[in-house]
């Protein structure tokens, strides 16, 4: 096999390798996830599969490899990311919820042929999906086939599985005490009438179990299944990652640690017990795994239960905003003067960002990779820069910086763009529009039983108004001290079936708010602030919900073109920059405080 320059297959390489060995195997697809076996968004090197043979690294999508061909899917967050690390692998971008573009499901049904095999790793997919393709395959009167050898086969440096260290959260921090959690996931089982509820889901584990790690770069969560019944709680983990002393606190939570991989075996001996488990949640290998007939199919518990959030996590994420309004304001002042006074990359700058969260009392890593994306790289919406592929900054222009903290006293996460110099009206325009959108979502007064569905349209009419929209829902919810990205809450205009982030939403949870405008080849604007559900007025009509803004971080008033903005527009930017100027002074120095209260004034 011929390799490139730096001794490395390429991407269309690594196909070629892998449709050699589906011949000799007789399998005419195969399906590469980016699930790990926990269908976790976001997961460790050990399962990136996906992208070391597809070249894109985006943290959604799904790869199927024909004999002859390959195509990748993935949503309208990465169409530009895809096409460009993907140019030259061979491999088809097939784009998610586009006119004409046919599911993964759809293809496969199309393409497969009478008696033809389709393989995938059955650890990776989820056992709702398994079963759609297990019954695709009964229909073609296919095979198939559960394997995991050809990734190993080709991929030989692959990394091992992390076996990073856990930690446990205090209750000064998770508010209530594992054994109060399992008693409130005990009376769902009641009302259900299930023995026994297993969780694959790695955050629904930490937070029931208060245990956080570090097997998943920038989600601190453990890789680990858990198992309740009405008189045990199971642990099933890597048990080096844990020392004396925690598995002491956990046993006199009522918690039994198994091994990771004793979770199959533990499932196959549930005959004639009620099996309480999500099917969405659950790999497809962890449900064939469970006797027949056992499994009940239902929404985990802690999905919802750990949403919203209880009066010690409002306390600390308030907290956890401050420290990192201090960062992320440090930061635009220093970056706007630097950017005139030296040569500065994308990647640099991050790095700045980074430097201001450490800084703060409590930070433990980045929420997610940084997003700091200069001009036309702003349009593909999850950017990122890197050491060796960074572009430089000038003191002209836009930046777009999405970064977020993983802090003891919960997670942030929180988009500026902000002007490094001249600007062109089209930018200021759209700048504004954004804004006007962030702005009527985050000021929204509705009533109980609103879900993302009916409030989406705030964020995204001044868009819509213009003929303009953007290929991504507008706010998702998020974890605390857990995953940024977080269900079932969130804002969107229409259902994607892959995603659960449309619940009725409720006092205590917390839901980004983002709208944005992305022009391939131009710029990419974004502005986002974590809202906080809230309890209103109540009166013969219901319960009146708004939200409270937790992002405590200063908009680029010098991006504003403020005839676009009405009175009432006006009012609800001056207020929050009143709410920042009043909630950040105190932790200031002097010429700090002098840029803020400029950079806060009211217009």
């Amino acid at each position: 096999m011929i390799e490139n320059t730096t001794g490395q297959r390429t991407p269309k390489q690594r196909i070629g390798a892998f449709q050699e060995e589906m011949k000799k195997r007789n399998i005419s697809y195969e399906i590469l996830f980016t699930n790990d076996f926990h269908q976790s968004e976001y997961v460790g090197e050990y399962f990136r599969s996906r992208a070391y043979f597809s070249g894109f690294t985006g943290s959604a999508g799904v790869l199927v490899i024909g004999q002859d061909s390959a195509g990748l899917w993935t949503d309208g967050r990465y169409f530009i990311q895809a096409e460009r690390q993907m140019q030259g692998s061979g491999v088809t971008l097939f784009k998610m919820g586009e006119e004409g573009v046919p599911s993964v499901y759809g293809f496969l049904e199309d393409r497969l042929k009478q008696g033809e095999a389709l393989a995938f790793d059955p650890r990776t997919i989820s056992a709702k999906e398994g079963r759609q393709f297990e019954e695709l395959l009964a229909e073609k009167q296919g095979t198939l086939i559960l394997e995991q050898e050809i990734v190993d086969l080709i991929w030989k440096d692959r990394p091992a599985m992390s076996k990073e260290p856990a930690f446990l959260l205090k209750t000064e921090y998770s508010g209530m005490t594992a054994a109060e959690k399992i008693a409130r996931v005990r009376d769902v089982m009641k009302e259900k009438q299930a023995q026994v509820h297993l969780l694959a889901a790695l955050d629904d584990i930490a937070w029931l179990y208060n245990i956080r790690g570090n097997d998943v770069e920038c989600n601190p969560v453990v890789l680990s299944y858990a198992a309740v019944t009405m008189t045990e709680a199971i642990l099933f983990v890597d048990q080096t990652k844990l020392d004396p002393k925690q598995k002491s606190a956990l046993a006199a939570q009522g918690i039994t640690l198994k091994d990771y991989e004793e979770i199959f075996s533990y499932a196959a001996q549930l005959t004639g017990k009620r099996v309480m488990a999500d099917r969405e949640k659950i790999s497809y290998a962890l449900e064939k795994a469970l006797p027949d007939g056992t499994l009940l199919d239902c929404e985990n518990p802690e999905q919802l239960m750990k949403a919203v959030k209880n009066q010690t996590e409002i306390a600390n994420l308030k907290q956890a905003h401050v420290k990192d309004g201090i960062a992320c304001t440090r930061f635009i002042r220093w970056i706007k003067q630097a950017v005139k006074e030296k040569t500065l990359t994308e990647w640099e700058a991050s790095l700045r960002l980074e430097q201001f969260r450490k800084e703060q009392e409590g930070f433990l890593e980045p929420s997610f990779t940084t997003i700091c994306a200069y001009n036309e790289n702003g349009a593909m919406m999850h950017y990122s820069a890197t050491e060796s592929a960074s572009a430089k900054l000038k003191p002209e222009g836009i930046l777009l910086v999405d970064s977020g903290g993983q802090y003891y006293e919960g997670t942030t996460d929180v988009t500026r763009t902000f002007c490094l110099g001249p600007v062109s009206r089209q930018i200021r325009e759209h700048f504004t529009l954004v804004l006007k959108g962030m702005l009527h979502l985050q000021n929204a007064r509705f009533l109980y039983g609103c879900t993302g569905y009916n409030l989406d349209i705030l964020a995204r009419q001044p868009m819509w108004d213009v003929d303009l929209d953007y290929k991504c829902g507008t706010g998702h919810g998020v974890g605390y001290l857990l995953n940024v990205h977080e269900a079932p809450n969130g804002f969107r205009w229409k259902k994607v079936p892959e995603r659960n982030d449309s619940c009725v939403l409720e006092p205590g949870m917390v839901t980004t708010d983002e709208p944005g405008i992305y022009i391939e080849g131009s710029h990419g604007i974004r502005t986002e602030n974590e809202l906080l559900c809230v309890r209103g007025k109540k009166n013969e009509y219901g319960q009146y919900l708004r939200f409270e803004p937790l992002t405590m971080v200063p908009v680029d008033l010098e991006l504003v073109e403020k005839e676009l903005l009405g009175p009432e527009d006006l009012r609800q930017l001056n207020e929050y920059h009143q709410l920042v100027r009043n909630t950040l002074w105190p932790y200031l120095d002097p010429e700090e405080r002098k840029w803020l209260e400029k950079a806060t004034a009211a217009i």
